[in-house]
């Protein structure tokens, strides 16, 4: 039985995950949310997790072993730091901070490969919001004297949140841009970094990479999912063409080419993805939505 008390702030995708997960392996978990009476913070109550309400948190936060924080800052900062700085630097049981933060840091690298130990260049507004956000983490750290994981993550996917569900949708286009490649993590292998990283702390500040061993063109994780599905691919649309409809979110996406190693994280952390490409990860998508195990794929 783990050691600790979890406290995780926000309930989003991959906060819930990583929240579940915690709890199935005995972890005491509480979940930090702005609505405890929704409807998914509600079926965590039903599964043995803590709620508490975020204006309410100081409580949570003096019994907390562990910290994990997935709430994307704001214009004016990191919103758990403004609102809890105090509590959280005087928190008495402290000992790992855990930062979700994106691998967005590193901006444009004309598709090189980043590792752990790459300078950040963010090149996104959004980008440089996380980096500063790391930052304030950092210092909080240091002063409070508590390990802390910069926990930079890939392109999220996962169950409700795939190129499955963009196929069957109608949604999905097969995008070719030649040398232009995307890293991914799928969310359960977000929630198992980070157990691994709170099961083997570092002594300070440690980037950690959420990615899986191949950065893919989007176009061939399209037509892997239209193969799975049994449907025709979409056809190629050259990204010229696809641009001009894009938002600018999606361009500013588009815009930036880099993969994602991450050898580092698994030899600081003992973690390696169980879904370490993109057909794992579909593959285990549909066996989960069809009720089979992922090896009868």
């Amino acid at each position: 039985m783990p050691s600790g008390r979890l406290l995780v702030f926000g309930l989003g995708y991959s906060g819930g995950a990583t929240a579940r997960a915690a709890r199935a392996v005995g972890w005491p978990v509480t979940v930090v949310t702005r609505d405890p009476a929704r409807a998914e913070a509600l079926a965590l109550a039903r599964a043995g997790l803590g709620l508490a309400a975020f204006a309410d948190a100081a409580t949570a936060l003096a019994g907390a072993t562990h910290l994990l924080v997935t709430a994307a800052p704001a214009e004016a900062g990191d919103p758990v730091l403004a609102a809890h700085r105090g509590a959280i630097a005087a928190a008495p049981a402290l000992r790992w901070i855990g930062y979700l933060s994106t691998t967005g840091v590193y901006g444009d690298r004309g598709g090189a490969w980043v590792d752990e130990a790459t300078a950040p260049a963010p090149g996104q507004d959004r980008s440089r919001r996380r980096l500063a956000a790391e930052h304030a983490w950092e210092d909080l750290a240091r002063r409070r004297g508590v390990a802390l994981d910069l926990i930079r993550l890939a392109g999220i996917y996962g169950p409700g949140r795939s190129a499955l569900d963009d196929v069957r949708g109608g949604r999905a286009r097969r995008i070719v841009k030649p040398g232009h490649a995307f890293s991914r993590i799928h969310v359960a292998d977000i929630a198992a970094l980070v157990l691994a990283a709170m099961g083997r702390p570092g002594t300070g500040v440690r980037v950690l990479h959420g990615a899986d061993d191949l950065p893919a063109p989007s176009a061939e994780v399209v037509a892997e999912a239209a193969r799975l599905l049994g449907a025709p691919p979409p056809p190629e649309v050259p990204f010229e063409e696809a641009a001009r409809t894009m938002s600018p979110m999606a361009l500013s996406f588009w815009a930036e080419n880099r993969k994602v190693a991450n050898a580092l994280t698994k030899a600081a952390t003992g973690w390696a993805p169980r879904f370490p490409t993109y057909r794992e990860g579909l593959a285990a998508i549909l066996a989960e939505e069809r009720g089979e195990s992922a090896a009868q794929q």
